[in-house]
């Protein structure tokens, strides 16, 4: 699995800052379009980028997808996506002439050095829990080998400084609600005007249609996914990022003995989604088809296929947030809290989001998953406490989020073309 750190992100970010001065005064020459749009997404052909394109293709733009794998190339060719390599000399070209440049992660999802000059939507891939941007002390983290050395200070305010100046450039991030607006405007060092409440266009698919179509069309993903199900429970265990350090929560063989049993006699299959840019290794000691993987490389975006699942585990994962649609039953299972929140922080209280008697340890996760499968009373309380945690965060759930996102974009860009003619 691939491993990440923003200690490593950071030092190649300095590195790269003669190719962003060259880049910048290209787009500095270069006129943009007036309708041109590209369209990137560090998590594949999906998320909030393909729920925002599948809309704007409604409105006839000139439009193409930036991709940066085979992956990426061949699910957007199965979808009549057009697309070009993020970083060949056409891909830089068609970023330096859109007039709306469109990601989901950061500039990278499409071709860096032309973002300048564009108008820049961000739609971010989650609602926050731990702390993000600049919000995070690990946004500025430096490599272990350099934080000792002379002027290391500095080089973390220089990283500072660059960021801010970096996403002060987006134009828009649509936010699920108010609670989650504050959050991006301070981790992003961005006005109001920016940051509309929305809702995200990446969770429609989580309202759109009948609930039981969509946990059909969902169980059907997961099977195309990880094999048949053959009726059973589907229980999605996905833990979130440690900035490229090895996951606490692996489990040790009396832990898989445990969950396996437990799955057995509950007749369940867990799946199990590690961050893609993590690192620990899933696998029970024993071959079992009631364990299975479901990671980015089976399932680029997992959002529309939970409403298939009967329930979620997680720690840190906006994940809760958007199972909170559905709604699924969450176990929530934090070994690490402290330390997790020491390092990354956290916006609120964590037991805001989880309530009381969280998880510590795969004894007590096991126990609570085995009640909300078992116990009807148990499963209905975790529906219920989903559900509170949705209507907090979410302001709206009507399968409308990419309609209104569009409609901002298109509102920002005819005022932005209307101050250019009254000058």
């Amino acid at each position: 699995m691939a491993s990440f750190s923003f200690s490593a992100g950071n030092a190649a970010k300095l590195l790269r800052i003669p190719l962003y001065v060259a880049g910048r005064l290209v787009t500095l020459l270069v006129p943009r379009t007036r309708d041109e749009w590209v369209f990137g997404c560090g998590a594949g052909i999906g998320d909030g980028a393909l729920a925002l394109w599948d809309e704007a293709t409604r409105h006839s733009h000139a439009m193409v997808w930036l991709v940066t794998s085979e992956r990426q190339q061949a699910d957007a060719a199965a979808r009549g996506i057009p697309t070009l390599c993020a970083y060949s000399p056409r891909g830089f070209w068609r970023t330096a002439r859109a007039r709306v440049v469109v990601v989901t992660h950061g500039f990278g999802d499409v071709n860096r050095y032309a973002v300048g000059g564009a108008f820049i939507v961000q739609l971010w891939h989650g609602i926050p829990l731990k702390r993000i941007g600049i919000d995070s002390p690990e946004t500025v983290r430096i490599p272990d080998a350099v934080s000792g050395m002379p002027g290391a200070g500095a080089v973390r305010r220089l990283i500072a400084v660059l960021y801010r100046r970096t996403t002060r450039r987006i134009d828009l991030i649509p936010a699920a609600s108010h609670l989650v607006r504050g959050r991006l405007e301070s981790a992003f060092s961005l006005p109001d005007a920016r940051v509309p409440v929305t809702g995200e266009p990446r969770v429609d698919v989580l309202s759109a249609g009948d609930p039981r179509a969509r946990r059909d069309r969902a169980r059907a993903l997961i099977e195309a996914a990880v094999g048949p199900l053959d009726g059973s429970r589907a229980v999605l265990y996905a833990p979130t990022w440690r900035d490229g350090a090895q996951d606490p929560a692996v489990p040790g063989d009396t832990d898989w003995a445990r969950i396996v049993e437990m799955l057995r006699a509950r007749d369940a299959v867990l799946l199990i989604r590690s961050h893609p840019l993590g690192s620990g290794r899933y696998a029970p000691g024993e071959p079992t088809d009631r364990v299975r993987s479901i990671g980015s490389d089976l399932v680029p975006d997992i959002t529309p296929l939970l409403p298939g699942l009967d329930a979620l585990v997680t720690d840190y994962s906006s994940l809760a947030f958007d199972a909170s649609l559905v709604p699924l039953p969450v176990v929530f299972f934090a070994p690490d809290l402290e330390e997790y929140v020491a390092r990354r922080g956290m916006y609120g209280r964590y037991v805001d989001v989880a309530g009381s008697g969280w998880a510590t340890d795969w004894t007590q996760t096991v126990g609570q998953l085995d009640a909300v499968l078992a116990d009807k009373a148990a499963r209905a309380d975790r529906l219920a406490r989903s559900a509170a945690l949705g209507a907090r965060v979410h302001a709206f759930a009507d399968a409308r989020n990419a309609v209104r996102v569009h409609r901002a974009i298109l509102t920002r860009l005819a005022a932005g073309r209307d101050r250019e003619e009254t000058r």
